[in-house]
């Protein structure tokens, strides 16, 4: 038996990795169960290039055990293995890992690196978060005899020779009093499940009962004989790791059940990811059904590096307006333990970014052309993923054009090209400019939307949340374009002609009128306007400036609207139509009591179609309503 120091720069380093090297504890078990996958695959790797011609690779597993009575936690692998020397090197010289190098030494020989998962470093150090002693039992596939390495968590270890006859390694923690939840079967299942639940070599967790076939001639009351199997707790060859030529659309949705097994809605769509230059990345991203809820729980991308899973928190390396989506993606070009800061800042991870920016356009576009009918239909649950990317992703607005819709009011879908083109000789001013109009609730709008209608005007239905945002961002990308929401005017200027309607009432008469209704009116919440319109055109209109309540929207939405004004209080203009006949009964209406009725019955009708009459002011209303019928 030898006994020696680890080769460490810092004397005490053991508490240090302890509290510092990751932040979660539990963490450990996918460090070893991942060092153990490598060890294994590195033992393929060798038999397949035949420098390991003695040793049968055959059907490999790596097996946890959990041993109560004594405390201790066992991982058991196996791959290659190590002689007391690779001992010495690997785990007592704590700047080495033996996964790097060895990819390094073995790369060049087929153009690849074998799959390894390496650059592991310090992973098994982390071992010592929750054991107050690590053993490691291990025997190489090379001829020498097997090594047992004992330390207690001080820099003191001892190494001696093993009487272990197969080749792999077993690692046994002896669970530290303060970490004894790491014994328990509950809670290792649910980490192999979290962490290892895809990695490529079967794991086994204890036994499990199968039921087999019933023999010939049993009778149908007879039990179905059972037998115990090794309970593996993974999927070694999860769909993501084959070519899609190799799947069916069945299998995409059984791998999105596997994924997301409390998920009883099938997705929408799927799109493969699967590209090797100018970095590594393959996976599926799942298209489910959306609400118009920005709030809606992301972080349902899980990211893996070689099948080891790694965080569910994608920001930085997906574009923010996909991490609504759900999925897996995988690529060994980004590291198990990095900051946000740091993949926010690496190259290699911004291509990633652009690159699934790009593939997921590119589906879209596909789906669009192939079955725009489909499409049409899986709108409303997709839009506000399509609306957030254009509004936040330039490359994903430009790509867009080609299959984002516009839908109307009575369920028709446009491009915007060809919204374009059909509304162009009936909705362009007398400026020139396109108007496009829209509403945001098809029952709350109703009024003025018949009223575009009835002018022979297409009013969209455009709903989402970032509506007043993707608006400005249309506006400024295209030229002599504005959107107008229905309610912002009355129905004649909402797109200026040439033509003026003439008041029938004269600018005395006018100035009357506006200032009784100024003193009637509560001006906090109203500005009285007075406009000449079609006689047959509501006397009273409430409509709401389409800037103002844009850019209040955009401020309560988050960004892009003037400072403070989300918190103004609502205004609203009052547009009285000067040459309906109500509005001149109430100019020569005598009486002042019966003139305050008229205003106030017609304001709260327009309250009414605004949806803005409501509490005291309803029943008020309704009051009044009978009075007046009686």
């Amino acid at each position: 038996m030898s006994k020696g120091t680890i080769n460490v720069s810092v004397e005490n380093i053991f508490p240090l990795i302890k509290k510092f090297l990751y932040s979660d504890h539990e963490i450990f078990l996918r460090e070893l169960i991942s060092n153990a996958t490598d060890a294994t695959l590195k033992l393929k790797h060798l038999a397949n290039i035949g420098e390991a011609n003695d040793v049968a690779y055959g059907n490999p597993k790596i097996e946890v055990k959990i041993d109560k009575e004594n405390k201790t936690l066992h991982i058991i692998d196996e791959g290659i293995g190590m002689t007391k020397d690779e001992v010495e090197k690997y785990i007592n010289q704590i700047a080495f890992s033996g996964a790097e190098e060895f990819i390094e030494k073995y790369k060049d020989k087929d153009g690849e690196d074998s799959g390894i998962i390496g650059h592991f470093g310090l992973g098994f150090y982390s071992s010592f978060m929750v054991a107050n002693k690590v053993e490691i039992i291990t025997k190489s596939f090379k001829d020498e005899p097997a090594a047992h390495w004992v330390c207690d968590g001080s820099p003191n270890f001892t190494l001696e020779e093993a009487d272990k006859k197969e080749h792999g390694t077993e690692i046994i923690l002896h669970i530290a009093e303060d970490e004894t939840e790491f014994l328990e079967e509950g809670r290792i299942r649910e980490l192999l499940v979290k962490y290892n639940k895809f990695m490529p070599i079967p794991i086994k967790f204890g036994m499990k009962t199968e039921t087999l076939p019933k023999p010939e001639g049993a009778k149908e009351d007879d039990p179905a004989p059972t037998k115990e199997v090794d309970n593996i707790i993974n999927n070694p060859n999860p769909a993501w790791t084959k070519q899609p030529t190799e799947l069916e659309d069945k299998d995409y949705k059984s791998f999105y059940r596997e994924l997301y097994p409390m998920q009883f809605e099938e997705p929408l769509f799927h799109i493969h990811l699967n590209v090797d230059y100018p970095f590594n990345l393959t996976g599926i991203l799942y298209f489910p059904k959306m609400t118009n809820d920005l709030n809606i729980q992301k972080d349902k991308i899980q990211l893996y590096q070689n099948q080891v899973f790694v965080t569910d928190n994608v920001e930085g390396i997906v574009p923010e307006f996909l991490t609504m989506l759900r999925g897996v993606i995988d690529s060994p070009d980004i590291p198990l333990n990095v900051s946000r800061s740091y993949l926010q800042a690496d190259g290699a991870v911004k291509k990633i970014s652009s690159y699934i920016t790009r593939k997921v356009a590119d589906k879209l576009k596909s789906l669009f052309n192939d079955n725009r009918e489909d499409f049409e239909k899986k709108w409303n649950d997709i839009k506000v993923v399509i609306e957030y990317g254009m509004l936040t992703e330039d490359k994903f607005f430009d790509k867009a054009q080609k299959f984002a819709l516009y839908p109307t009011v009575d369920g028709d879908y446009f491009t915007f090209d060809e919204l374009q083109e059909k509304i162009k000789d009936n909705q362009t001013d007398k400026d020139d400019k396109l108007v496009v109009l829209y509403a945001s609730n098809k029952d709350e709008q109703h009024s003025y939307i018949q009223e575009a209608k009835d002018k022979g005007y297409e009013v969209l239905l455009l709903d989402s949340p970032i509506v007043s945002h993707l608006l400005q961002k249309l506006e400024s990308s295209k030229e002599n374009i504005s959107f107008v929401r229905v309610d912002s005017e009355p129905v004649e200027n909402l797109i200026k002609k040439d033509e003026e309607q003439v008041s029938k009432l004269s600018d005395e008469e006018k100035e009357t009128l506006k200032t009784f209704l100024t003193e009637t009116v509560p001006s906090e919440k109203f500005t009285v306007q007075l406009e000449a319109m079609d006689s047959n055109a509501n006397p009273f209109v409430i409509t709401e400036p389409e800037f103002m309540r844009r850019m209040k929207e955009m401020q309560q939405t988050g960004g892009g609207g003037m400072f403070g004004m989300g918190n103004m209080p609502e205004m609203y203009n009052l547009i009285v139509n000067t040459n309906h006949e109500l509005v001149s009964e109430i100019l020569n209406t005598k009486t002042k009591k019966k003139k305050e009725r008229l205003v106030n019955q017609a304001l709260d009708l327009a309250k009414l179609s605004k949806n803005l009459l409501k509490g005291e002011d309803m029943t008020a209303f309704i009051k009044r309503s009978y009075e007046m019928i009686k």
